[in-house]
């Protein structure tokens, strides 16, 4: 992923080839790699030429040419060279490039400065970023939805306080998880198209070098300005800058990976809370093991690992935030090392992040029978209410039966929680002569699907105005499924 010998001679980021040999999809890791990072710089250069050649400035087709003919072709043991001796990576890079490029090399950067380079390719990596990370939630998104869809009406108990409430559905259950990761899927389509270039500004953001280059005209540089910005793919430049574009966006981009990662987070340990239920659970291959000691096991640890990396995620921000708060004046230098392990981590992060949560949605698992005991545990307490109601329009008395329901409810709850036993509720009440006038009604007022109210119309209305029109953009990358290294 990295070049052998610039990472020999530079020393390798080792917790970004963590991420990038044992995580990060090879799209992701290629993205944040220096090969990237460097080709994108002379392809800065370059554009940099070409605009300044049409716009009037002495250059010629034979040095683009030449330029252009090297873009990809880095010697990257002489640039780790160069930057030994002149200590400054952009110009150690300027050099390496005008060695291959004589008859370029007076043009190479003119007018520039090492933020040209350096923060418009950080902005190029960031909207590129998200380009990876969008149909990857995309997808996760409508694996999600496909189950949501198939599970509307399976009653499930609902539970407020991790104590069983009131009956909701397994698939209305995947529409609140559904709900933050469509947020999510919002929220990084406005900051990647949030994101404007930094453009040509030069050294403080006032243009000086360029409008010297250009003997005063005005309209030119911003000309110059406009066409390196399209040609770099972007709509946009930032109108006003410091020596580099303002840390905010930064922010802007990790803020909004972060609460992804608070989102994931959620819906994978609610997963793990229901896989101890032996509810449902994630994928498991044949021949998995769970433990080394107890071989029963089927431990969650696709969905433990996105808690994990989530925690992580949610931890990045931090640096952003104090990164921009402490940028004095124009721009201060303490903000470089700190974001060259931030950006890429937390899009890395995000990377497998997704990438795993695609893996377990696509492979959820749901035990029906499982879910159908432990409701037939809850569900003659919850149906008290019910019974209550069904006693008084059969002509009792509302509190006479609420006493009755209260006294052997607690005698039911005994029997549960002092002896171990099954929850007798409902033959309590079949036993006793009060409750004579509603017997034949007591299959219906337990049924677990009056129990689940709008469940399954609001999924379906949910999927269809919320979570499908949010899909059609990604229609052509769907079809991607995730085999994962475990």
């Amino acid at each position: 992923l990295y070049d052998e010998t610039h990472s020999r001679t530079h020393g390798k980021r080792d917790d970004l080839d963590i991420f990038s040999k044992k995580y990060a999809s090879k799209e992701m890791a290629f993205n944040f790699s220096d090969r990237k990072k460097f080709t994108t710089w002379r392809r800065l250069w370059i554009y940099l030429a070409k605009a300044e050649k049409s716009l009037g400035l002495p250059i010629t087709d034979a040095q683009i040419l030449e330029m252009e003919s090297h873009a990809d072709n880095i010697d990257f043991a002489m640039a780790a060279e160069e930057e030994r001796k002149l200590r400054h990576d952009v110009m150690a890079h300027v050099h390496t490039f005008a060695h291959c490029c004589p008859t370029a090399a007076p043009i190479i950067h003119l007018g520039a400065t090492s933020c040209y380079v350096g923060d418009n390719t950080d902005l190029i990596m960031l909207r590129d970023g998200f380009d990876i990370l969008l149909p990857k939630l995309a997808r996760v998104i409508d694996r999600l939805a496909n189950f949501a869809e198939k599970y509307a009406d399976l009653p499930t108990l609902g539970f407020t306080h991790y104590q069983p409430a009131q009956l909701t559905t397994v698939g209305k259950r995947a529409c609140l998880w559904l709900q933050d990761l469509a947020m999510d899927m919002r929220n990084l389509q406005r900051a990647r198209d949030d994101l404007r270039f930094r453009g040509v500004k030069g050294t403080t953001g006032t243009q000086a070098s360029f409008l010297q280059l250009f003997q005063g005209e005005h309209e030119k540089v911003e000309q110059l300005d406009n066409m390196v910005t399209e040609m770099a793919g972007f709509k946009k430049a930032y109108l006003v800058t410091g020596q580099t574009y303002s840390r905010k966006v930064d922010i802007d981009c990790l803020s909004n990976l972060a609460s992804l990662g608070a989102t994931v987070h959620k819906i994978c340990t609610d997963i793990r809370l229901l896989a101890n239920l032996k509810e449902i659970e994630e994928p498991f291959e044949k021949e998995q093991i769970g433990s080394s000691a107890m071989p029963y096991k089927r431990n969650p640890m696709r969905a433990e690992r996105c808690c994990s990396l989530a925690r992580h995620l949610v931890a990045l921000m931090a640096d952003p935030l104090q990164t921009a708060s402490v940028q004095w004046l124009e721009r201060t230098l303490d903000d470089s090392a700190n974001r060259r392990i931030s950006l890429p981590e937390s899009f890395l992060t995000a990377d497998i992040i997704l990438s795993t949560l695609q893996n377990i949605t696509e492979g959820l698992v749901v035990y029906p029978k499982v879910i159908e005991r432990h409701i037939r545990h809850e569900l003659p307490f919850m149906a008290t209410e019910n019974i209550i109601m069904a006693m008084v329009k059969a002509g009792g008395n509302r509190q006479d039966c609420h006493e009755k329901i209260r006294v052997l409810s607690q005698e039911a709850a005994a029997v549960v929680k002092q002896e171990g036993g099954d929850n007798d509720l409902l033959a309590r009440v079949q036993r006793d002569p009060y409750f004579a006038p509603i017997l034949g009604q007591l299959d219906a007022l337990l049924d677990p699907k009056t129990f689940i109210g709008r469940a399954p119309q609001q999924v379906t209305r949910f999927l269809s105005e919320e979570v499908r029109p949010l899909l059609e953009p990604y229609k052509a990358k769907m079809d991607v499924k995730i085999e994962l290294e475990l």
